[in-house]
C-alpha cells in the first residue's frame, strides 16, 4: 500500500492484487471523507478494508479486461457505490455499469475533481484519470512503454492517446498505472520521443516497450 498526500486529496495505491498484479486506487478528500474507488480486481479484500472508514460515492472502471473487475459483486456489494465505465466498453455485460464515463465530465468527491481522459487503444473505451498532480492511467501507460495491443492499428490508437491526452499533462504529473510500478509524464515523455524517432516494422502490436 502506497499513499499520495496533496492538500486535501488522499491517493492510495493497493496492490499488487491478485494473479496479475493489479493495482487499485482509492481517490480520496481527507475533510469531508468522501472517496472513490478506481479498478476492483482479483485480490480486493484489502481494497475493501481500506475504503471501510469512506463515504465511496462511486467506482470508476479504467477498462473492463476482466482482472480489472474480476471483484465486481464482492467490491459493489461492500461498499454499496454505482459502477462508471465508458459507454464504448463492451467487455463487461451492459448491466453491470449503473452509469456512463464521458471524457473530461468533472467527477467530485467532496472538494476534489477528478477528470476521465478518453484514451482508446488498449480497448475501446479505455479511460485515465486526473487528480491534482496524479494520473490514474490504466492499462494505456506503463513505465517503459504502452500497454498491451491485439493490433498494429490498436497500437497506432494507443500512441496517439498517449501522445495527445496524456504527454500534454506537466512533466512533474505522477502516473499510478494498473499494474506494477510508477513513472512520470516526464520521463514517459522522453521515452516516448526516442521510440517515435525510430522507425518501426508496420506490424508491431503486442507488448511492445519505448526500447524497440
Amino acid at each position: 500500500m502506497q499513499t499520495h498526500e496533496h492538500g486535501n486529496l488522499r491517493l492510495t495505491k493497493i496492490g499488487p492484487l491478485g494473479p496479475y498484479d493489479n493495482n487499485a486506487y482509492i481517490i480520496a478528500d481527507r475533510q469531508s471523507n468522501e472517496a472513490l474507488i478506481v479498478d476492483m480486481p482479483y485480490g480486493s479484500e484489502p481494497l475493501i478494508e481500506a475504503a471501510r472508514g469512506f463515504q465511496v460515492r462511486a467506482i470508476l472502471l479504467t477498462h473492463t479486461h476482466p482482472d480489472h473487475w474480476a471483484e465486481y459483486d464482492k467490491v459493489k456489494e461492500a461498499l454499496d457505490a454505482p459502477v462508471l465505465c465508458h459507454p464504448a466498453e463492451v467487455i463487461m455485460p451492459a448491466a453491470k455499469i449503473d452509469e456512463p464515463l464521458a471524457d473530461q465530465q468533472k467527477i467530485e468527491v467532496g472538494g476534489l475533481a477528478v477528470t476521465p481522459l478518453h484514451t482508446p487503444g488498449h480497448t475501446p473505451g479505455s479511460t485515465c484519470f486526473v487528480v491534482g498532480r496524479y494520473l490514474l492511467s490504466g492499462d494505456v501507460l506503463f513505465p517503459g512503454g504502452p500497454g498491451r495491443t491485439q493490433t498494429p492499428v490498436d497500437l497506432q490508437q494507443t500512441l496517439s492517446s498517449i501522445r495527445d491526452r496524456l504527454l500534454t499533462l506537466p512533466g512533474d504529473t505522477v502516473v499510478l498505472p494498473g499494474h506494477g510500478a510508477d513513472t512520470t509524464i516526464g520521463d514517459a515523455k522522453r521515452e516516448y520521443e526516442a521510440f517515435v524517432a525510430r522507425p518501426h516494422a508496420p506490424d508491431l502490436c503486442g507488448d511492445v516497450t519505448w526500447t524497440d
